[in-house]
């Protein structure tokens, strides 16, 4: 029982990636070790945060726990866009052609973004939320956001709209109605966060899951590292999955399994391509392995949006990374991997 525990998986479907319930579920640890493994679970996010810690204790293992938890909420009330008055949407409104000063993981978010937004020559755009809260509304209201409207938004969109000010801390946005959507880099940030306060309270074996989002800190005891299930598009059986072995690293999974719209027999995804103000569409599962949470999320957005090539290359030009991007074309798989993919596959664990 204690080494199927062991097996995290990453989907895109919530379940497919935590446990049911919150609260603490203590597991056995490896034969021989002075630690025990504690799970704890809670919402934040917009999703379930789940953690997982090798701890000398119970009451060790909880007040970490609970800090790092108490990490996320504290950065979710800074960079939420479903919350009028977080940080980022209070900050949107008061930017317009005027620096205004942020917090320093704000800042620190909007500059990481900035860089992607560069090396993906703009396949990751954090301006590219009035365009996104069309598309939510469409996925709502099942049907194509107004020409006009979108046109419009769309001139909102741009990531050389967005200046930043490093001795200041302070940010700048070219435009009245410009709108940050931090979706694509936010719970990889916040993932890292919680592993560093995990840390911080002398817990190395630890893993966090955010969604589709993946952080570990050093493997379990007696172990190579984690062992991390990615589900494949091809089949939604266990046999199908492709299992990665990861320590000090995260993982990253982007996709449309859970979140699209099917609007005159054409699949729209929720991920947005901010050069066109379209949402993707047909289906893809993108897996991105990357140092850290936030680098795994952004890169995994922009594989994403980018074709095939493109996101090799780019996940190829960024040191300790890999990608795997599935894509259904004529209800065929197509599956593209980038160099490093295969140094960290693992063998399946047993059940």
């Amino acid at each position: 029982m204690a080494e199927t525990r062991r097996v995290i998986t990453i989907g895109l479907a919530l379940a497919a990636l935590l446990l049911a319930g919150a609260g603490a579920d203590r597991s056995p640890s490896a034969p021989g070790s002075s630690l025990t493994r504690f799970e704890f679970a809670q919402a934040h996010m917009g999703t379930q945060f789940r953690i997982v810690v090798y701890a000398p204790d119970a009451a060790a293992a909880a007040q970490a726990s609970a800090a790092a938890f108490e990490r996320v909420a504290r950065l979710d009330a800074t960079m939420s866009d479903y919350r009028e008055t977080s940080e980022l949407m209070v900050a949107c409104k008061q930017a317009a052609r005027r620096w205004v000063r942020v917090s320093e993981d704000l800042f620190r978010v909007l500059a990481l973004s900035q860089q992607f937004a560069r090396r993906s020559a703009g396949a990751f755009d954090v301006t590219v939320g009035p365009v996104v809260r069309l598309w939510r509304r469409a996925r709502r209201q099942g049907e194509l956001p107004d020409a006009e409207k979108l046109a419009a938004a769309r001139r909102l969109v741009g990531y050389w709209r967005l200046r930043l000010d490093e001795g200041r801390r302070a940010m700048w946005l070219d435009r009245d109605g410009m709108r940050l959507d931090l979706g694509g880099i936010a719970k990889g940030y916040a993932a890292d966060a919680a592993l560093a306060v995990l840390k911080a309270h002398g817990i190395g074996s630890a893993l966090v899951a955010a969604g589709g989002d993946i952080v570990t800190g050093d493997a379990p005891p007696g172990e190579p590292g984690w062992t991390v299930a990615v589900r494949s598009l091809a089949d939604d059986d266990e046999a199908m999955m492709i299992h990665l072995r990861l320590a000090n690293a995260a993982a990253s999974t982007s996709g449309d399994a859970g979140q699209f719209v099917e609007i005159g027999g054409v699949r729209y995804s929720h991920i947005v391509d901010p050069r066109t103000g379209r949402a993707l569409t047909g289906r893809r599962s993108v897996t991105v392995v990357a140092p850290n949470g936030t680098a795994s999320d952004a890169l995994a957005t922009s594989a994403s949006v980018l074709d095939a090539a493109r996101a090799r290359r780019l996940i190829d030009h960024t040191n300790g990374a890999a990608v795997r991007i599935e894509r259904m074309q004529s209800d065929r798989l197509v599956v593209s991997e980038s160099t490093r993919w295969h140094n960290l596959l693992a063998l399946k664990t047993a059940r």
